[in-house]
């Protein structure tokens, strides 16, 4: 049971249980608390729905709550919010960012698109609402390759921000992407060499990896996927061993759900915990009950931004 001393009137601080006092929130407010994988495993324990940016993005389009605390990163918050003007969505840290959404800057990408006029904009979810709005459809790391598979292959496309999912694309489908050169810091950190090695100390165990990940790394992987894919791939494989090579966070599920089977977070290049993010990781349970407490801080979005980016998401829901 999670408990903290919070700032009280009276002399002595109260411990309060936040799982229970979130949950009275939730009540109080018509509240859902929507998070992503990549979240510590008490925000993923309190949480309403637990998914990928596709899930997410799915659920905060149908949700019925008055009030959305979306535990993630700023764009996600972003994405909920450009669904549901009329609602309050909160992010218990406003400095949860993004390094892949950061590496494309609107106006750079705006000189960028006008450098190739008769090219469709496909983005990648982690990016901004600036960025969403000067794109035609939107795409997740679930559905980016059945996105542009839709598309007409006499169209020609710039894909951004993410370059290895870009190329990820681009092998999966045949089509002939101009790349925007962004890329994730969690999934550029993985080292090749410490993955063949842990591969030799278990030899047994399949890689699962996610396409944000650079290639040479994706050559190793059995099976690669979108966080969601490679929790349903582990649970129908008949392995015991998986290692597996995006941020850890994803553990905790497939720990929950296989508790008899075994799941080793690939190695970063480096002897730290790089490989978790340190965006998503500035959100704590005690920030997610201060911000249901006070309702702040809120995501807000200018209208004409909302406005324009809202489409490119709608028809990636449609295609979806």
């Amino acid at each position: 049971m999670f408990t903290t001393a919070l700032s009280s009137p009276s002399p002595q601080a109260t411990a309060v249980d936040l799982f229970e006092a979130i949950e009275t929130l939730k009540k109080e407010l018509n509240a859902v608390v929507l998070a992503h994988y990549y979240q510590d495993p008490d925000i993923q324990d309190v949480a309403d729905y637990i998914g990928d940016s596709l899930g997410l993005s799915q659920r905060a389009a149908a949700t019925e709550a008055d009030v959305i605390v979306f535990a993630g990163v700023h764009f996600m918050a972003e994405t909920a919010k450009i669904l549901n003007p009329d609602k309050l969505v909160l992010l218990p840290d406003l400095a949860a960012g993004c390094s892949l959404a950061d590496t494309c800057p609107p106006e750079a990408f705006a000189a960028f698109k006008a450098a190739h006029p008769d090219h469709l904009v496909v983005s990648y979810i982690n990016c901004s609402a600036a960025i969403k709005a000067m794109s035609d459809i939107i795409c997740t790391s679930s559905n980016a390759v059945k996105i542009v598979e839709q598309i007409p292959a006499d169209q020609p496309i710039i894909f951004a921000p993410d370059r290895n999912l870009g190329r990820y694309v681009m092998a999966q489908t045949g089509r002939d992407l101009v790349l925007w050169q962004g890329s994730c810091m969690v999934h550029e950190i993985f080292s090749e060499k410490k993955l063949v090695q842990l591969q030799m100390e278990y030899p047994h165990a399949e890689i699962v990896a996610h396409p944000e990940c650079e290639e040479p790394v994706l050559r190793h992987a059995h099976y690669i996927g979108s966080t969601t894919a490679l929790l349903k791939y582990v649970q129908a494989s008949d392995r015991h061993q998986f290692i597996v090579v995006t941020e850890p966070g994803i553990i905790h599920q497939m720990q929950k759900q296989l508790p008899d089977k075994l799941f080793i977070p690939a190695p970063p290049t480096g002897n730290c915990a790089c490989n978790e993010c340190p965006h998503m990781r500035l959100n704590t349970l005690e920030k997610l009950y201060q911000a249901m407490k006070n309702r702040q801080p809120e995501i807000v979005l200018p209208e004409a931004i909302r406005q324009a980016a809202l489409a490119p998401i709608q028809r990636m829901l449609a295609m979806s």
